[in-house]
Parts: structure tokens; C-alpha cells; sequence
């Protein structure tokens, strides 16, 4: 597939928080190096859209690493495959919920993978969520005609020919980096009230412990050259927790609402943490 170089490539999933319409803000900060690791990969858009001779990206949701593992070594046939759920037969309601319950149920990597992209595009909003008990769990979304990324797919598998995909704690994830790798960090943000809470991405909490043992982690990771990036929400924590990073402010109109109206601004930031 040939691309302009000018052009962004987007990510075939729907994904709330994901970093497509924040490139330019992002990319910049990049510094040259050999290896991007990602702990957060989320929808990839970071990864698509940067120039590095190998990756090395992490999720803790195991359905999205076994999606992307898929479509890097077989895209035509994940294509084929997801495409057979994208008929108008399966956009109501009850055949939805039917194919969640099957999700659920499913213990087969392939039918898992493949449901997944049907979930994520025929769900409410693109959300990403499960119960305590690690189910998937995000409404029906009545969409009246869920758009099927084929080349999507085929653009992400081209570009997943340089990259290792992990499914472990950040922590483990970041350590593997070595001279002339760049790291970026998308973590599960800090909350703008105690009402905020995205619950549940997946089957673990990140808290306050865990954006501090982050930060710590990115301080640690300086003293060795190594150069990490982290997006958050802006608040008096986050400034507190990033003070030793440079750090540029924004601010960014949410998408998460399916009304309009309702889609107001919040204060982000990214630090960087120079190596």
C-alpha cells in the first residue's frame, strides 16, 4: 500500500482516550532512538505515526494484544473473517447482546479477536470495558451502518512487521528498554473528580500508587539516557508528581459524550522526561 507520507494513518479501533487527534502534540517530543516501547499502546495511533526501526507494544488487556498479534500475522485472513460480522443482520440489539454473551464465552483466540473489532465498532461509543468478573460489558451502541476498517487493518499490519507485542505490567514493560530506545506513556489518566473514574478498562485498577510508581520509574530511567514521555490529565497532582519533567499544557475537547453538547474541555498535559 502506498501512503503519503503526509498523511496520518489511523487506527482501525475505536478507542476512547486515544491519541490520533493529539499527533501533533505528541510527535514532536519523540526524540530520535532506535526502539518506541509503549506500556499503554491502546488504539496505536502513536506507533502508526512514528518513525522507529523497531516496537515494542504493551497492553494489560489480553483481547487487545491477541487482536493485534492476529492481524500482524494473518491480516487477509482476520479480515475476512471479522468482515462476516459486519452484515446488517447483526446490528440490532439482540443479535449484539447475542455476540457479546458469545465473546464472553469464547475461549478461541480467533473468534475472541474477531468479535472484539465487532464489539468495539457496534458498542456504545467504542468503549472498552469489562465487570469484576472480566466481562466484557459495554452496551449496544445502534449505530445505523458500523463502518468496517479494511484498510485500517491492512496499514497496521504493515507497519506491525517491526514491532513485538507484550502483554505484561508497565513496569516489566519499561524495563526492558535500553540505550536508544524512547518510551511513551499513555497510562489510565488521573481522575478530574472522585466521580471520574473510568471503570473498568480491564481486570486491574491503576491508581494513585501506580501513577507514582510510573513517574518514579521514568526518573529512574533518565539517569540512564533513556528518554520517557507521559500524557495525563492536567491537575495539582499530576504537576506535583511530573516536577522534575519539562512539561507542556493544553487543552483537549473530549469525545467520550454522544452528545455534542456535552463534550466539554479538560486541562491535559505531557511531561518529558529527557534522558
Amino acid at each position: 500500500m502506498i501512503r503519503d507520507s503526509n498523511l496520518k494513518i489511523k487506527p482501525f479501533l475505536k478507542w476512547a482516550g486515544g491519541k490520533f487527534r493529539l499527533l501533533e502534540r505528541i510527535l514532536p517530543l519523540l526524540p530520535p532512538g532506535k526502539c518506541l516501547i509503549e506500556p499503554y499502546v491502546g488504539s496505536g495511533a502513536v506507533f502508526l505515526n512514528s518513525h522507529y526501526n523497531r516496537y515494542i507494544l504493551n497492553d494489560v488487556n489480553p483481547d487487545l494484544i491477541n487482536l493485534y498479534t492476529i492481524v500482524q500475522s494473518r491480516p487477509a485472513h482476520y479480515i475476512a473473517q471479522a468482515k462476516s460480522f459486519f452484515h446488517s443482520k447483526y446490528n440490532t440489539e439482540k443479535q449484539y447482546y447475542a455476540l457479546r454473551e458469545r465473546f464472553n464465552q469464547s475461549q478461541d483466540p480467533e473468534e475472541r479477536s474477531a468479535l472484539f473489532l465487532y464489539l468495539n465498532r457496534h458498542g456504545y461509543n467504542g468503549l472498552c470495558r469489562y465487570n469484576k468478573k472480566g466481562l466484557f460489558n459495554v452496551p449496544f451502541g445502534r449505530y445505523q451502518k458500523p463502518y468496517f476498517p479494511a484498510e485500517e487493518i491492512m496499514a497496521f499490519a504493515e507497519k506491525a512487521k517491526r514491532v513485538r507485542f507484550v502483554c505484561q505490567d508497565f513496569q516489566e514493560v519499561m524495563k526492558k528498554a535500553t540505550v536508544g530506545s524512547v518510551i511513551y506513556c499513555d497510562p489510565p489518566y488521573v481522575p478530574l473528580s472522585h466521580t471520574a473514574y473510568f471503570t473498568q478498562y480491564c481486570q486491574t485498577d491503576f491508581g494513585t500508587r501506580e501513577q507514582t510508581r510510573l513517574a518514579d520509574l521514568a526518573k529512574h530511567l533518565r539517569t540512564r539516557g533513556i528518554t520517557t514521555i507521559i500524557s495525563n490529565h492536567d491537575t495539582q497532582f499530576t504537576r506535583e508528581l511530573y516536577r522534575e519533567a519539562s512539561i507542556s499544557h493544553f487543552e483537549h475537547s473530549r469525545v467520550i459524550s454522544c452528545n455534542a453538547n456535552k463534550r466539554q474541555k479538560a486541562r491535559e498535559l505531557i511531561a518529558r522526561f529527557a534522558g
